[in-house]
C-alpha cells in the first residue's frame, strides 16, 4: 500500500461490478449479462473511484476488465440513463458527461496494464472502455459499435476522438465514430483495433494469461512504459528523449534492473520484484 495516503479509507466492498484481486491481478467484471453489461450512473462513479484506489492499494500490478454473457459493455443503460438525462439541466448534463470521461482518463492515468477481455458486444460508453486499455482481447463473438451518432450525439464522446485516430488512424476513427457501424472481431484485428481474437471458449484463460505475465514480470518497468506512453502522445521529439533519459536513468537504479544483471551473471533467470 502507498505510504503517502491520507486518512480516507481503501473501499472494501464495489457494490456495482466484481472486483477480485488475487496474486497481483485485479478483474472487474461487469455483471448485468441480462442488460449485456449495461451501465448505471453508480456503474460509471464506481469505476472512477476505484481506477484511483488500484495503484494505491499495493496489491495489483494489473487490470483486466470483462463482462458476462452476450455482452461486455453495452454502453449507458437506456432506462436508468438516457431516460433520467432528459430531466437534467445543462448543468446536470455536465457533471454526467465530465463523469463518464473521467473513467476513461482513469484508465489512460492508471499506472496499471489494463486488459480488456472483450466478451461481447462492446458499444458506446463500453467501446470506449476497451479503446482506452492497453490491450483488448477479444473473443471471436465480441463486436464493436461507437454508435453515439445514432442516438443523435456526437461521435466524439468520452476520449473517443482523441483516442481512436491514434490506434487505428484518422480515416478510419472517422468512418468508425461518424458512421457508427458495428465492427466484427476480425475487422477489428485487421484495423488495429484488437490486439487478439481467440476462440469464445479461450478468453477468459488468454487475458488471465496476459495479466500474470504482466504481474510476475518486471511490473514497474510495464507500469512506467505506460506511462511515458501516454505522457509522450502529445510531446514534440526533444521533450519525449528527454523524459525519456531521465525516466531511464532512474529506473538504472531500481530493484528490478539490478536483479537483472545479477541474475545474467550468475547465468539464472531474473526474480523479478516489480519495483
Amino acid at each position: 500500500m502507498s505510504p503517502f495516503r491520507a486518512s480516507a479509507p481503501l473501499t472494501g466492498d464495489w457494490q456495482h461490478f466484481d472486483l477480485e484481486i488475487a496474486e497481483g491481478v485485479a478483474t472487474i467484471t461487469l455483471n448485468r449479462p441480462a442488460k449485456l453489461g449495461a451501465l448505471t450512473f453508480e456503474t460509471y462513479a464506481d469505476l472512477r473511484d476505484l481506477l484511483a484506489e488500484l495503484p494505491q492499494r499495493g496489491d495489483a500490478k494489473a487490470l483486466v476488465i470483462t463482462g458476462t454473457g452476450r455482452g461486455f459493455c453495452s454502453g449507458g443503460d437506456v432506462e436508468e440513463i438516457i431516460g433520467a438525462l432528459q430531466k437534467l439541466e445543462p448543468a446536470g448534463l455536465l457533471e454526467f458527461t465530465r463523469m463518464t470521461g473521467a473513467v476513461v482518463k482513469a484508465l489512460r492515468e492508471c499506472p496499471l496494464p489494463v486488459i480488456a477481455a472483450v466478451n461481447g458486444i462492446a458499444a458506446g460508453a463500453g467501446s470506449v472502455i476497451a479503446l482506452a486499455a492497453d490491450f483488448r482481447l477479444l473473443a471471436e463473438s465480441a463486436s464493436f459499435a461507437f454508435l453515439f451518432t445514432r442516438v443523435g450525439l456526437a461521435g466524439a464522446d468520452m476520449g473517443s476522438a482523441y483516442l481512436l485516430p491514434r490506434v487505428v488512424g484518422l480515416g478510419r476513427a472517422t468512418e468508425l465514430l461518424i458512421l457508427g457501424d458495428k465492427v466484427s472481431a476480425e475487422r477489428a484485428l485487421q484495423i488495429g483495433l484488437a490486439t487478439e481474437v481467440v476462440p469464445d471458449a479461450e478468453l477468459a484463460d488468454r487475458a488471465r494469461a496476459l495479466a500474470r505475465r504482466i504481474a510476475d514480470g518486471p511490473a514497474f518497468a510495464y507500469s512506467t512504459t505506460k506511462v511515458l506512453l501516454t505522457r509522450e502522445l502529445d510531446m514534440d521529439l526533444g521533450s519525449a528523449i528527454e523524459l525519456e533519459a531521465i525516466t531511464q536513468a532512474l529506473l538504472m537504479k531500481s530493484d528490478d534492473h539490478r536483479e537483472f544483471y545479477a541474475a545474467w551473471s550468475e547465468g539464472r533467470a531474473p526474480a523479478w520484484k516489480g519495483r
